[in-house]
Formats: C-alpha cells, sequence, structure tokens
C-alpha cells in the first residue's frame, strides 16, 4: 500500500497543476494516468490541437493576409490533410513530454492504468493500492454520444474523432453550436469545405455578449457558412459510398460529406466507481461540488472539464489551484480571483470577461456601454483589420466597468488587461489615464472609453 496527502486522478490542465502545487509545498503527492499521453484533452483531443488546427487552417488559406503590392503568396502544392494535422502533432507531443518532466521534476509519484476506488480513501491502479488522505478528481470529459447519430469515426465524427479524419471534407454538417462547434466550423471554413451549422437555439454562444455574438454570425455568414438557427435533426443516414443523407426538424434535408456532433460532454467518470462510493452527479456525470471543488465526501474534491461549465483549460487550472489551496491552506488562499476571461478561438477569436449587456438589463443595472473598432486604430490599419470591436460595459454611478468583451484578431490576448481592469474596479478615467504603446491594438481599450463617456454625457462626436 502506498500512501500520500494527496492523489489526484488525471494529468490534464487541472489534474497537473494541482499535483504540482501541492508538491510544490512539501506534500506527498501520487497523481494516476491511464492513458500513454499525458495532458488530458486538452493535449490529446481538446484546447492545444484545436487552436493548432485554427493557426493552421488561417496559414494555409492565408485568410489574414494583408498583401503586399505585385508580390503572391503560393503554396507549393495544393494543401492536404497532412500539412492541416502536421503542426497538430508536434505541439501535441512537445506538450505531453513536458507536462510529464514537470511532474517529475516536482518530485509527483506517477502510476499509470485506471484508477478504482476500493474505499473512500483507497485507489487501485493497476493491481497496486494507493491510499489517500485527500483525492481529487480531475479525470475530465469525454464526447456525449446520442444514440440517433451513426457515429463510424471515418464521416460520422465527435469532437475527438474529427481530429483523425484522413482527409478535408467538402462539405460538413455540424450540431451545436457551442465553443466546439464554433471554433471547427470557423476552422473548415476557412479551408474551404462548405459548412452547415445546426443549432437549436435562436443564439449561438448565448453565455456572451449578443452583439459579439451577432458580428461573429455576420462574420461566419461571410466565410461561407449557414447557420440553421432553432432547428435539429430528425434523422441521419450514412449509406456506404455516398453523401451521408441529414433530415431535419424544419423540413430540410441536407446532404453532405462528413458530419460532426459537437452538442455536449458526459464526465469521464465511468471507471471510478463514484455511484457506489456516493458521490453526488449530475445529469450527464458530471461530479457536483461547492465552491471550493469539495465534493459530498469532505476529503475528495473534484475540478476541470469532470465537474462542468465552464470546461476550459484556463478555469481547470486555476480550479485545480483554488481546490489545493483550500485542502491545505496554502498562503494564496487569500487571492482568489472573482473573475476570469472566456476565450474562444473561432475565426476571428472571441474573449470576454464581466458582465454582458444582456446581463446588465436582466440585473436591472443602470449602465453604458463603450465601443472601439479594430478598423479605426492605427495598428488596426496596420494589420489590415476591416472588422472586429472591443465593448466596454461601464456603471453610470461610478463609471466603474463591469465587462469587456472583444471580437478580433487576438482578442484572446488583449482581454487579460481587461481581466485586471474588472477584477480591480477600475472606472474610465483609470483607463483614459494609461499609456500604451503606439500603434497598438490596447489603444482599443482608450477609444472604447472615450466612446463610453461621450455615450454617457450625449455628447457624441463620432457616430
Amino acid at each position: 500500500m502506498h500512501t500520500f496527502d494527496l492523489i489526484v486522478i488525471g494529468t490534464g490542465p487541472a489534474g497537473e497543476k494541482a499535483a504540482v502545487k501541492a508538491a510544490y509545498f512539501g506534500y506527498k503527492v501520487a497523481i494516476v494516468e491511464k492513458e500513454k499521453i499525458f495532458g488530458g484533452a486538452m493535449v490529446v483531443t481538446g484546447t492545444l490541437p484545436s487552436k493548432t488546427l485554427k493557426e493552421t487552417a488561417l496559414f494555409i488559406s492565408g485568410k489574414y493576409e494583408k498583401g503586399i503590392y505585385g508580390v503572391e503568396r503560393t503554396l507549393s502544392h495544393k494543401a492536404t490533410v497532412e500539412d492541416f494535422m502536421f503542426r497538430r502533432k508536434q505541439v501535441t507531443a512537445s506538450a505531453a513530454v513536458e507536462i510529464e518532466e514537470n511532474l517529475k521534476r516536482h518530485g509527483v509519484s506517477i502510476f499509470k492504468g485506471a484508477a478504482h476506488f476500493e474505499d473512500p480513501h483507497t485507489l487501485s491502479v493497476g493491481g497496486e493500492k494507493l491510499s489517500g488522505k485527500y483525492i481529487l478528481i480531475a479525470t475530465g470529459s469525454y464526447p456525449y454520444h446520442p444514440p440517433t447519430i451513426p457515429f463510424d469515426n471515418s464521416r460520422v465524427h465527435d469532437s475527438d474523432t474529427i481530429l483523425q479524419i484522413e482527409r478535408i471534407p467538402s462539405s460538413l454538417c455540424i450540431v451545436g453550436a457551442g465553443v466546439i462547434g464554433c471554433e471547427y466550423a470557423t476552422i473548415f471554413a476557412a479551408m474551404g469545405t462548405k459548412v452547415y451549422l445546426v443549432n437549436d437555439k435562436e443564439h449561438i454562444l448565448p453565455f456572451i455578449d449578443h452583439e459579439v455574438s451577432s458580428d461573429l454570425v455576420t462574420q461566419m455568414h461571410a466565410s461561407g457558412i449557414e447557420i440553421l438557427f432553432n432547428n435539429s435533426i430528425e434523422t441521419i443516414t450514412a449509406p456506404q459510398g455516398a453523401d451521408i443523407q441529414i433530415h431535419l426538424k424544419n423540413g430540410e434535408n441536407l446532404s453532405v460529406d462528413m458530419f460532426l456532433f459537437a452538442a455536449g460532454r458526459s464526465g469521464q467518470i465511468q471507471e471510478l466507481g463514484c455511484e457506489q462510493l456516493g458521490l453526488n452527479l449530475g445529469k450527464r456525470g458530471q461530479i457536483l461540488v461547492d465552491a471550493t471543488y469539495r465534493t459530498n465526501i469532505p476529503h475528495i474534491y473534484a475540478v476541470g472539464d469532470v465537474i462542468g461549465f465552464p470546461a476550459l483549460a484556463s478555469t481547470s487550472m486555476d480550479q485545480g489551484r483554488v481546490a489545493v489551496a483550500h485542502i491545505f491552506q496554502t498562503q494564496d488562499l487569500e487571492h482568489l480571483p472573482s473573475h476570469f476571461p472566456y476565450g474562444i478561438y473561432t475565426i476571428p477569436e472571441v474573449s470576454m470577461v464581466g458582465v454582458t449587456e444582456e446581463e446588465a438589463k436582466t440585473r436591472h443595472l443602470s449602465y453604458c456601454t463603450g465601443k472601439a473598432r479594430y478598423a479605426d486604430m492605427a495598428r488596426g490599419k496596420i494589420l489590415g483589420a476591416k472588422s472586429g470591436f472591443l465593448k466596454l460595459v461601464f456603471s453610470r454611478d461610478e463609471l466603474r466597468i463591469l465587462g469587456v468583451h472583444i471580437i478580433g484578431h487576438i482578442a484572446s490576448e488583449l482581454i487579460h488587461y481587461g481581466v485586471m481592469l474588472v477584477e480591480e474596479k477600475k472606472n474610465l478615467q483609470d483607463l483614459i489615464g494609461q499609456v500604451f504603446n503606439f500603434p497598438s491594438l490596447h489603444d482599443l481599450y482608450k477609444y472604447a472609453a472615450y466612446d463610453g463617456l461621450s455615450n454617457f454625457t450625449g455628447h457624441k462626436v463620432k457616430p
């Protein structure tokens, strides 16, 4: 029997960060991984692969090429799926090795195999018994498979198997306009695939500011993506040697080369024995936790995708850190964030933090907004940006910045200054008093603040 202060199940972003932090503070830590590759979905099927594919699609398609008069850049051959996947494989392999090495550097004991609870403090892993004073579950999630979808991992895919395609589809139907569905829709559209996006709601990405999501829809339409709102699939058949046939709820029929189901994921808990242990679970296997990521069994915690929304690599990492802070009462316990950014790696990128305009209305806040467009900024003109904007939501009484919403080039990078503004309760005057490099895209913040003041005072200089 091996005994530890903390046993972490899963080497994804939540598990790795939790294990390394506990080990850094001198605790005896073990981590369990059942897959050959370390890093969980972040490395193998999720964050890094899809974001790498996005950058590859942008490069191959030349979508953001600004163009130089008299100069034309062409590929030496027509882009193949090998070109499309080459960089992804490199990034995945490098990241997996780095995670394993990081765990070893911190003295974390590594056990290979599937973990199963023998009792609330004991796990069996590949014939060995591990005992933990505390146990943290970070096993991630897997794509939900409705019984009506004939998945074959060849033409009918989920968000894992789509990374194993052997050719770029001529047409693709995606069900689910959440983060995964929207990201893949824009990636494949950039590669020249005809994309249909089926969404059972009236908005894509309903948790983001609607002005931003509407602009994304406009740009998706401009890329040739057809979005079928308030719709769903009635039947789907994939006959051998012929296109996939899809019958929609509105009576429309689609005939496509490939299909991707991207409408939901389930908690990866099948082998753990959570039900026998008495852990409280959600409807799709998500583990229910409190604000400290503690389950209903006091010494067992859960973090990352296995607890559900928001299921982002960034938030999962911090959940692992926060859980360990609560378990061992570490010195950073009083430095816990109240706001975090969302990063959606569509083409163009979308990122946000804080209150949306819709939320401000629902909460009956006295608010105002300000906006600045990429195309009006000097750096935006240099980059050749024709679309994209930054929007501030701020209070009327103190002019305090409540939310920042960005759509456009490197939005996921620009948002971090916005996180600081919201977290530190800065107001428009604080923002206007800052000096940024010129030219830079951070000018979007300053000009959005000026626009907000114009809206607030009614002295509108620029429409």
